[in-house]
């Protein structure tokens, strides 16, 4: 029996994919959790074969779940459940350690054979996400102008970026410019929808 953890933060994903897979006689669910913290917590606790993990969840997101659990709870596999895959998600999840990525579209029975598969050793990466990474355009900015432009969301003021950066103003004002340059947009709030629609953020 492989045993099974389900982490999304939307109840009713959360049950249809328990139900989904309750139906599979090699396969249990132990236990659930509606944010990245509890699933770390419940990991520990159950100690589960395979962890589910929705991409973006409060408290910790999937990647930052992923990564724990490939430090305290290295036997666990993950797999990467989304509806808002892009090809850094992928990159990202992969590097922190996940051993599936799977659309929240796929099939239904998809997701059983991709536990399946992952706990016998193998990865499952969705093809058509695959194949968009290999063609995928690099992020232009650096890290640094990533992590200014991901506080700056929702126009946060600029000395309030500069006081969580330990950045001066002026410093936090030049990585802004930047980023609007480099991704030839009118403004930091195009700037920062554009990096999040290509999935930098």
């Amino acid at each position: 029996m492989i045993r099974v953890l389900l982490a999304d933060d939307e109840d009713l994903i959360r049950a249809a994919l328990a139900a989904l897979l309750g139906l599979e006689s090699d396969l249990e669910v132990v236990t659930e959790a509606s944010d990245g913290r509890t699933a770390v917590t419940a990991a520990l606790a159950h100690r589960p074969d395979v962890a589910v993990v929705d991409l973006q969840m409060p408290a910790l997101d999937g990647l930052e779940v992923t990564a724990e659990l490939a430090r305290v709870l290295p036997a666990c596999k993950v797999v990467i459940l989304t509806g808002h895959g892009r090809p850094p998600h992928l990159q990202r999840a992969l590097a922190a350690g996940a051993k599936g990525f799977l659309p929240k579209g796929a099939p239904g029975g998809t997701l059983a054979d991709v536990i399946r598969r992952v706990h016998a050793g193998g990865r499952y990466v969705d093809p058509a996400l695959a194949a968009d990474a290999l063609t995928a355009p690099e992020c232009p900015l650096t890290p640094r102008e990533l992590d200014v432009l991901r506080l700056a969301e929702y126009d946060t003021p600029v000395a309030e970026v500069a006081r969580r950066t330990h950045l001066s103003a002026g410093t936090v004002r030049n990585h802004l410019s930047a980023a609007v340059s480099k991704l030839r947009v009118a403004n930091r709030a195009e700037a920062f929808r554009t990096a999040r629609d290509n999935g930098w953020l």
